[in-house]
C-alpha cells in the first residue's frame, strides 16, 4: 500500500527541486527524504530519480506520480476535514490569494454576507499582487484560488491546470483635488487638463504601460509630480491637492474627503477582475466563492 507521507514528500521534492528543500519544508534531513524516496520506489516499482554522487534528478515517471499524488493527497485531506467537521463542527477551508483593493471590498463583503457564513467555509487569506499569488496556484502550491486583475490585453501566464473565471470589470476613474473647483461627475475636456500635475504608476507595470498609452492617445503629456503603486497613498496626495490620477473605481469605495471624480471620455479605461482556480481546489467551496464574489463585484 502506498504511504501518503512518502507521496507528500515526493510532491514537495518536485515542487522545491531538491531533497534538501523538501526536507527543510517538512522537517526532515535530506538523508531522510532520500530514504523516503527509495522506499516509495520500492512500493511502486517505479524509478523516480536518477541518482549521482551529488544530485538526484526526477524522472518523467516521478512527475506523473507527483501529479496523481497531489490529487490523492488533496482528497485525503478533504476526507479528514469532512470527518472532523462531522465530529467537531469545524469548517471547510478555501485558501485564497487576493490583491489589496479586492481584499478591502469584494473579499470583505463576502465574509460579511450571511449567505457566506451559512456555508461554513473558512477562508485562509493571502494578500498580495498577482505576481506573488498566481505562482502559488501551481501544482502542489499554497493556494486554491486567487482574485487578480488584468489591464488591457497584457499577457497572463498561468500555471498548468489553472482555470480563469471573469467576475467583473473595474473601470478607472479620473480623480482630481476638490480644491480645483471641478464639479463631481462633470464632463471635462482634455484641454482643461493640459499642464495639470499627475500622479502615475511606477514604470514597468502593466497598469503604467496602459495608462501612459491612454494619455498619449488623448494627446496628454502629463507633468508627473509623483509615482506610486499604492492607491491609498495616491488618493491621499490627490486630496491634499498634489495632483490628479487615474485610479480603479474599486479603490474609491472608501475615499477620503477632498476628492472629485470627473468624466473624461478620452481617458476611458477598465481592468478585468478575474478569479483563478487551481486544478486541485475543493470544487464545492470554490464554486460557492465564485458565485458570491461575482455577484458582489457587479
Amino acid at each position: 500500500m502506498l504511504n501518503l507521507v512518502h507521496l507528500r514528500t515526493l510532491v514537495e521534492v518536485l515542487r522545491l527541486g531538491s531533497f534538501t528543500g523538501a526536507g527543510n519544508r517538512l522537517g526532515y534531513t535530506a538523508s531522510a527524504v532520500s530514504q523516503q524516496m527509495s522506499a516509495l520506489e520500492r512500493e511502486t516499482g517505479i524509478q523516480l530519480f536518477v541518482r549521482s554522487a551529488r544530485s538526484a534528478h526526477p524522472t518523467d515517471s516521478a512527475h506523473v506520480v507527483g501529479q496523481h499524488a497531489l490529487k490523492l493527497l488533496r482528497d485525503a485531506d478533504e476526507l479528514l476535514a469532512a470527518a472532523s467537521a462531522t465530529v467537531h463542527g469545524s469548517a471547510r477551508e478555501l485558501r485564497i490569494g487576493v490583491f489589496p483593493s479586492a481584499a478591502m471590498f469584494i473579499l470583505a463583503d463576502v465574509l460579511e454576507s450571511p449567505d457566506w457564513k451559512d456555508l461554513g467555509i473558512q477562508l485562509k487569506i493571502t494578500i498580495g499582487e498577482p505576481s506573488t499569488t498566481v505562482p502559488r496556484l501551481r501544482s502542489g502550491g499554497e493556494l486554491d484560488m486567487a482574485i487578480i486583475y488584468q489591464v488591457g490585453e497584457s499577457g497572463l501566464v498561468l500555471p498548468q491546470g489553472v482555470t480563469r473565471h471573469w467576475i467583473g470589470d473595474d473601470p478607472y476613474c479620473v480623480v482630481v483635488p476638490t480644491a480645483w473647483g471641478m464639479r463631481e461627475g462633470s464632463r471635462i475636456s482634455t484641454e482643461e487638463l493640459a499642464n495639470r500635475p499627475w500622479l502615475l504608476h511606477h514604470r514597468g507595470s502593466s497598469d503604467a504601460t496602459i495608462i501612459e498609452s491612454t494619455l498619449a492617445n488623448a494627446e496628454l503629456h502629463p507633468r508627473v509630480v509623483a509615482t506610486s503603486d499604492d492607491f491609498t497613498a495616491t488618493l491621499r496626495l490627490i486630496a491634499a491637492g498634489h495632483g490628479m490620477a487615474l485610479v480603479p473605481r474599486l479603490t474609491l469605495a472608501t475615499r477620503p474627503p477632498g476628492l472629485t471624480v470627473v468624466h473624461v471620455p478620452e481617458l476611458a479605461l477598465s481592468r478585468k477582475l478575474i478569479a483563478l482556480r487551481a486544478e486541485a481546489a475543493p470544487v464545492e467551496a470554490a464554486r460557492e466563492f465564485l458565485r458570491m464574489a461575482g455577484s458582489l463585484a457587479q
